[in-house]
């Protein structure tokens, strides 16, 4: 069986909601440290997918690079162990910072603030990149 028909991909979908969030062009006002649904997408081999039908999931923005964009890590719910994962609360939940697929976006494919993390567990993220950066 090929890696096609066992993960199949929906590029075409992914292609109209990609356009849709460019040609939205609504960028909302963010801050290091919050978690945010963020259109990540239909990405190719190991990167990280987005969920669902709007190609979401939580990320972290770690940096702030401008109004326009930031450094931002995907996270997860799934238990992952080693260097590559921080592990943190948010709303009285275990998530995982999946720090390895840690990469610029655009403040467009934000659209759903869910909060900030807190300032210890903030630090410990930042700590755990800077290991795996060294």
């Amino acid at each position: 069986m090929s890696r096609a028909e066992l993960d199949p991909k929906h590029f075409p979908e992914w292609l109209t909601r990609k356009e849709d969030l460019h040609n939205a062009n609504k960028i909302p006002p963010f801050s290091e440290g919050q978690i945010w649904w963020t259109a990540l997408g239909e990405n190719v081999g190991v990167e990280i997918n987005g969920k669902h039908s709007d190609f979401s999931r939580p990320v972290l923005i770690l940096k702030k690079y401008s109004n326009l964009c930031f450094l931002g890590v995907p996270l997860t719910s799934q238990p992952h162990e080693g260097s590559w994962y921080v592990n943190f609360e948010f709303r009285k939940k275990q998530e995982y910072a999946v720090l390895v697929q840690a990469r610029t976006f655009s403040a467009a494919r934000l659209y759903n603030r869910m909060g900030k993390v807190s300032t210890g567990d903030f630090k410990k993220i930042k700590v755990g990149f800077r290991k795996l950066t060294q």
